[in-house]
C-alpha cells in the first residue's frame, strides 16, 4: 500500500465506499479457500464474485489474495484485514438482528404502572401471559395511586397504566379490560362480619377509613358519592397512609374500609372482607389500560396487541 492510500484510509477518505457484499465475498473466499466455492455458496457467478473482491482491493489499496489455479491464499495484509472485516460483519449482523428483534417486539423494555396487587386475578394472568410471549422484554412495574399514575404517564415515566376507572383525555388511548368487585374490609370481631354481603345502608354511622393518596381516582370518587347518598360522608376519615397501613387501622378496630377483589390476599389474617352490594347487585369497578398516543415503543405495541386479544369485544379509542 502506498503512503497516500494509507493516509486516505487513516483519515476515512476512501475514493469509493466499501459495500457489505464486497466484504462478505472476500471473507467467504478466505473461509472457502477458493473464489469458485465461495461463489457456489452465495449462488452467484464466479466472475461476479472475483470482480467484487477486485473492486474491494482497489478501494482499500491492498492485495487481499494471491491467485493461482489451485485457489486463493491471503496475503499477510489481506489476512489481517479480512480478520478484522469478519469481526465487523458479525457486529453488523448482530446490530441488524437486534433492531429487527425490537421491531418484532421480541426484545426491549416496557414500564407498567399499577395500583393494585398482582398476587392473583386478571392482572397477574395478563402480565404472566405477556412475559411468556415476550421473554426477552424487560418489564418494570411502578406502583402509584391512580392520580399518581396519571402524572407518570403524562411525564412518560411509564409506557402504560392499568387503573380502575377511565381517564378522559385526547392525549391517551385506552382499552377497557375487566370488572372487579368491591369488598368491605372490617375487623373479624365486627358485628357486620357475620354477614356474607354488606349493603351501603349497613355502613350508616360506621367510620370509613380511606387513603388520602388515592383521592381523585374514579374508584374513590364513586365511593365518596355513594357514601354521600347514604348520608355517611361525614364519617369518612382520610389518612395519609398506604393500603397496608389502612388495613392495620381496620385491624385495630378504628373503622371499615374498602378493598378490590384483586387485593383481598393483602388484607391480612385478622381482617375479613365481605362483598359490597348496591341496587344492581354486587358493587364493582371497571379497569382500563391507558397509554400515550405518541408512544412508539414496539414493546408497548406488543402489549396492546395482547390486550386486544384478551379483551376483543371491549372498546378501545379516545
Amino acid at each position: 500500500m502506498d503512503a497516500q492510500s494509507r493516509r486516505n484510509i487513516d483519515c476515512g477518505q476512501l475514493r469509493y465506499p466499501i459495500e457489505l457484499k464486497q466484504l462478505r465475498s472476500a471473507v467467504l473466499a478466505l473461509s472457502c479457500g477458493s473464489f469458485r466455492r465461495a461463489a457456489d455458496v452465495l449462488s452467484v457467478r464466479h466472475s461476479a464474485l472475483s470482480r467484487s473482491v477486485s473492486q474491494l482491493e482497489h478501494v482499500i489499496g491492498i492485495t487481499l489474495f494471491e491467485r493461482s489455479t489451485a485457489g486463493v491464499r491471503p496475503t499477510n495484509e489481506g489476512e489481517r484485514f479480512l480478520s478484522r472485516a469478519k469481526g465487523a460483519l458479525e457486529q453488523i449482523d448482530t446490530l441488524i438482528w437486534s433492531a429487527g428483534a425490537v421491531s418484532r417486539c421480541v426484545s426491549g423494555q416496557l414500564s407498567v404502572g399499577l395500583c393494585t396487587s398482582i398476587s392473583n386475578g386478571n392482572l397477574r394472568e395478563m402480565l404472566s401471559d405477556f412475559s411468556r410471549r415476550f421473554p426477552q422484554i424487560e418489564m418494570a412495574a411502578i406502583e402509584r395511586s391512580p392520580v399518581g399514575l396519571n402524572k407518570c404517564l403524562r411525564s412518560k415515566t411509564v409506557d402504560v397504566i392499568i387503573i380502575p376507572g377511565r381517564i378522559r383525555s385526547s392525549d391517551f388511548e385506552f382499552r377497557s379490560l375487566w370488572d372487579e368487585r368491591i369488598f368491605v374490609s372490617l375487623p373479624r370481631e365486627h358485628a357486620l362480619a357475620a354477614r356474607q354481603r354488606i349493603c351501603w345502608s349497613d355502613l350508616a354511622d360506621q367510620p370509613i377509613l380511606l387513603s388520602a393518596s388515592e383521592q381523585g381516582g374514579d374508584l374513590q370518587d364513586m365511593l365518596k358519592s355513594r357514601l354521600l347518598i347514604w348520608d355517611n360522608a361525614d364519617n369518612v376519615q382520610w389518612h395519609d397512609a398506604s393500603r397496608p397501613l389502612i388495613n392495620g387501622l381496620v385491624k385495630m378496630g378504628r373503622g371499615l374500609s374498602f378493598v378490590l377483589e384483586s387485593d383481598i390476599e393483602c388484607v391480612g389474617s385478622d381482617v375479613v372482607y365481605r362483598e359490597l352490594q348496591d341496587d344492581a347487585g354486587h358493587a364493582e369497578v371497571a379497569f382500563h389500560a391507558h397509554w400515550l398516543r405518541e408512544n412508539g415503543n414496539p414493546a408497548l405495541h406488543g402489549f396492546v396487541k395482547l390486550l386486544s386479544e384478551r379483551y376483543p369485544s371491549l372498546s378501545s379509542g379516545d
